[in-house]
């Protein structure tokens, strides 16, 4: 109890001499406000009880093929998570990390592996989210046909949640009239466009020289895919890890905290506050 007292402070203390904040992000960040966890078939399922009699995998359902072999259940499922994602209330964590951010010369950065707009919708300017696997919120052709992608806004699906599948019509792609899909980076996927994903990156690249005193706080991302681990230590030594599971960190690269997203950034606000006066 001891050594997580002093990893807070150690952690509060970074946050209070940074000047810009790079916040990284897994899907244990959406946890708190109610998004359902596919981190193992066990929690798909459990949120999908059509694919467990199924027997569908998250890799058999987050697969390009899917679109090609059932595309009313491709659809459905992620159809359902379109409209999942576009009614829900981030937590209170995201106004946390604003918070901190507006205190620092240069704001804040997002790099997240979440394909759900969250922190856009929590009131992350667009321009300063990174979303390395791409957005469910935009779609492109499934062939694809060329190279555009486009916002999902006037698709509203229509969904029979028992069986996960899409009852009303799919969107179409603009161009050729071929099925559209999300544009999200997918299992054994060759036909992501990337290039929405690739200038967010850049924007990225071009802002991180700009912070001398960098600080960043990963939220939720585990070790299954490492791809927002890896890039938080790239980016160190001052890596605040809050992870429920994995905490674990390298201490060259920063400090790890057990907790949840939401608890976790409430117990580092108040020490944050406290010291302020």
């Amino acid at each position: 109890m001891e050594k997580q007292a002093q990893t807070m402070l150690r952690a509060v203390e970074w946050l209070r001499e940074a000047d810009g904040l790079l916040v990284t992000a897994g899907a244990g960040m959406g946890v708190d406000s109610g998004l359902p966890d596919f981190r193992g078939n066990e929690g798909l399922w459990r949120a999908y009880p059509a694919l467990a009699a199924a027997q569908r995998s998250f890799e058999s359902m987050a697969n390009p093929r899917a679109f090609d072999e059932d595309p009313t259940l491709a659809w459905g499922f992620y159809g359902h998570r379109l409209s999942l994602y576009r009614k829900i209330e981030p937590h209170a964590g995201f106004a946390v990390l604003k918070r901190w951010a507006a205190r620092m010369e240069h704001g804040a950065f997002v790099f997240t592996s979440n394909v759900d707009g969250q922190f856009q919708r929590a009131g992350f300017a667009a321009n300063r989210v990174a979303e390395c696997h791409g957005s469910i919120h935009h779609l492109q052709c499934v062939v694809p046909c060329c190279s555009r992608i486009w916002p999902a806004t006037d698709f509203v699906p229509q969904v029979d949640e028992p069986a996960c599948r899409l009852t009303g019509q799919p969107p179409r792609c603009p161009e050729c009239g071929a099925l559209a899909r999300p544009n999200i980076l997918m299992f054994w996927d060759s036909g992501w466009l990337s290039r929405r994903t690739d200038e967010q990156e850049a924007r990225l690249q071009r802002w991180i020289p700009s912070v001398k005193r960098l600080v960043v706080v990963e939220l939720g991302a585990g070790t299954a895919l490492p791809t927002i681990r890896r890039f938080s230590e790239r980016h160190g030594p001052r890596v605040i890890r809050i992870n429920m599971r994995e905490p674990q960190i390298n201490p060259p690269c920063g400090v790890g905290i057990q907790g949840g997203a939401l608890a976790t950034l409430i117990a580092l606000d108040d020490v944050l506050r406290k010291q302020a006066g």
